[in-house]
Protein backbone atom coordinates (compact mmCIF):
# COMPACT_ATOMS: atom_id res chain seq x y z
CA UNK A 1 0.00 0.00 0.00
CA UNK A 2 1.40 3.39 -0.92
CA UNK A 3 1.62 6.29 1.48
CA UNK A 4 -0.68 9.24 0.93
CA UNK A 5 2.22 11.20 -0.58
CA UNK A 6 3.07 8.36 -2.99
CA UNK A 7 -0.58 8.02 -3.97
CA UNK A 8 -0.78 11.74 -4.77
CA UNK A 9 2.41 11.51 -6.84
CA UNK A 10 0.93 8.57 -8.74
CA UNK A 11 -2.22 10.59 -9.33
CA UNK A 12 -0.23 13.52 -10.72
CA UNK A 13 1.73 11.19 -13.02
CA UNK A 14 -1.46 9.49 -14.24
CA UNK A 15 -3.08 12.83 -15.03
CA UNK A 16 0.03 14.02 -16.87
CA UNK A 17 0.21 10.80 -18.89
CA UNK A 18 -3.50 10.90 -19.74
CA UNK A 19 -3.11 14.47 -20.98
CA UNK A 20 -0.01 13.56 -22.98
CA UNK A 21 -1.98 10.74 -24.63
CA UNK A 22 -4.85 13.17 -25.26
CA UNK A 23 -7.46 11.37 -23.19
CA UNK A 24 -10.49 13.39 -22.17
CA UNK A 25 -11.08 11.53 -18.92
CA UNK A 26 -9.44 9.23 -16.45
CA UNK A 27 -10.94 6.72 -14.04
CA UNK A 28 -8.95 6.72 -10.81
CA UNK A 29 -9.20 3.72 -8.49
CA UNK A 30 -8.07 5.02 -5.11
CA UNK A 31 -9.93 2.62 -2.87
CA UNK A 32 -12.16 3.34 0.06
CA UNK A 33 -9.87 2.37 2.90
CA UNK A 34 -8.89 -0.96 4.34
CA UNK A 35 -11.19 -0.54 7.33
CA UNK A 36 -14.22 0.28 5.18
CA UNK A 37 -14.54 3.65 6.88
CA UNK A 38 -13.01 5.89 4.22
CA UNK A 39 -9.24 5.96 4.01
CA UNK A 40 -6.67 8.71 4.07
CA UNK A 41 -5.72 8.13 0.42
CA UNK A 42 -9.32 8.51 -0.75
CA UNK A 43 -9.72 11.74 1.19
CA UNK A 44 -6.39 13.16 -0.05
CA UNK A 45 -7.08 12.21 -3.69
CA UNK A 46 -10.53 13.78 -3.60
CA UNK A 47 -9.13 16.92 -1.97
CA UNK A 48 -6.37 17.18 -4.62
CA UNK A 49 -8.84 16.70 -7.47
CA UNK A 50 -11.14 19.34 -6.01
CA UNK A 51 -8.18 21.75 -5.80
CA UNK A 52 -7.16 20.98 -9.39
CA UNK A 53 -10.72 21.59 -10.53
CA UNK A 54 -10.98 24.88 -8.62
CA UNK A 55 -7.64 25.94 -10.11
CA UNK A 56 -8.74 25.15 -13.65
CA UNK A 57 -6.15 22.40 -14.10
CA UNK A 58 -8.84 19.78 -14.76
CA UNK A 59 -12.37 20.29 -16.05
CA UNK A 60 -13.85 18.55 -13.05
CA UNK A 61 -14.36 15.23 -11.37
CA UNK A 62 -17.20 12.94 -10.43
CA UNK A 63 -16.72 11.04 -7.21
CA UNK A 64 -17.77 7.41 -7.23
CA UNK A 65 -20.66 8.00 -4.85
CA UNK A 66 -22.13 10.35 -7.49
CA UNK A 67 -21.27 8.19 -10.53
CA UNK A 68 -24.92 7.47 -11.38
CA UNK A 69 -27.34 8.30 -14.16
CA UNK A 70 -29.36 10.31 -11.64
CA UNK A 71 -26.44 12.73 -11.11
CA UNK A 72 -26.58 15.75 -13.46
CA UNK A 73 -22.82 15.88 -14.17
CA UNK A 74 -22.71 12.15 -14.81
CA UNK A 75 -25.73 12.29 -17.10
CA UNK A 76 -24.18 15.11 -19.17
CA UNK A 77 -20.96 13.11 -19.52
CA UNK A 78 -22.86 9.97 -20.53
CA UNK A 79 -24.64 11.94 -23.25
CA UNK A 80 -21.24 12.91 -24.72
CA UNK A 81 -19.46 9.60 -24.07
CA UNK A 82 -22.10 6.89 -24.49
CA UNK A 83 -19.53 4.08 -24.14
CA UNK A 84 -19.32 4.97 -20.44
CA UNK A 85 -22.86 3.66 -19.96
CA UNK A 86 -21.36 0.17 -19.80
CA UNK A 87 -18.90 1.09 -16.99
CA UNK A 88 -19.12 -1.57 -14.28
CA UNK A 89 -19.13 1.05 -11.51
CA UNK A 90 -21.92 3.20 -12.95
CA UNK A 91 -24.78 3.36 -10.47
CA UNK A 92 -22.98 1.29 -7.82
CA UNK A 93 -22.08 4.28 -5.58
CA UNK A 94 -18.50 2.96 -5.46
CA UNK A 95 -16.67 5.37 -3.18
CA UNK A 96 -13.35 3.82 -4.18
CA UNK A 97 -13.27 5.44 -7.64
CA UNK A 98 -13.36 8.91 -9.17
CA UNK A 99 -13.87 9.99 -12.78
CA UNK A 100 -11.51 12.84 -13.71
CA UNK A 101 -12.48 15.14 -16.58
CA UNK A 102 -9.30 16.44 -18.21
Amino acid sequence: MPSVQEALQRLDRAIALARQERHSLLKVVHGYGSTGAGGDIRIAVQRRLHELSEGGQIRGCIFGEDWSKTDDATWRLLQKESALKSDADLGRRNQGITIVLL
